[in-house]
């Protein structure tokens, strides 16, 4: 991308930060008060990326799936403190909503796949290729996460306020559509065990399993 030089201009301002103070002003548990405000956001990649990383082999897949569940509900500590930002400017809401929806892929994959192992309908074999389209999906999710981190720090500061603006819109809009990818994967893998439980009349368990339609997440 093209960068906008500095001589003779005054420097752009960083508001994008912004959404990142004011996170961390907020009155939450101590281990937050501490946090480097630029890193936020790399941190919460990162919390992702763990989870990633233990959906990526047979063994992690199933058997160490609580492991990621506690990856999760700690990061989820940091996303439910995001939500309660208000007042931010244009830029910055965008980049709270884009941090966001990394978490809600986050969400709809561990609230699901529980469901998924506890599903007789799928064989391990199948769990597991279940779990590693979820981990390839979540970890393309992190990797544009991280374009937003690198504007709001020192790669950003040679860009004018409408080029950080437009590469934030444009990351927002890439994530979101995996956020509905995610949603779509989920739908079409129970929508697999709704079919093989018709067959075997077995239909009831697999709502009460899943939820109704007012109930699912995904």
């Amino acid at each position: 991308m093209n960068t906008v030089r500095l001589t003779k201009r005054r420097i752009p301002r960083i508001i994008l930060v912004a959404v990142l103070v004011v996170f961390c002003t907020l009155p939450v548990k101590a281990q937050f008060a501490v946090i480097d405000p630029a890193n936020l956001a790399q941190g919460i990649v990162n919390s992702v990326k763990q989870i990633v990383e233990m959906s990526t082999t047979a063994k992690n897949v199933v058997s160490n799936f609580k492991e990621t569940v506690k990856i999760y509900e700690q990061s989820k500590e940091f996303y439910d403190a995001l939500k309660s930002v208000n007042n931010l400017v244009k830029d910055a809401k965008k980049v709270q909503k884009t941090v966001l929806l990394v978490g809600e892929i986050s969400e709809i994959y561990v609230t699901n796949f529980q469901k998924i192992i506890d599903d007789r309908n799928f064989t391990e074999q199948e769990i597991i290729a279940i779990g590693n389209g979820y981990a390839i999906l979540m970890n393309e999710s992190t990797d544009l996460l991280a374009e937003v981190k690198d504007i709001i720090t020192a790669n950003g500061l040679s860009m004018s306020d409408s080029e950080r603006m437009d590469i934030i819109d444009k990351v927002y809009t890439r994530v979101k559509s995996h956020r509905d990818l995610v949603s779509y994967y989920t739908k079409k893998t129970i929508s697999v065990s709704f079919i093989r439980a018709q067959k075997k009349g077995d239909t009831q368990r697999v709502l009460e399993l899943y939820g109704s339609v007012n109930e699912k997440y995904w």
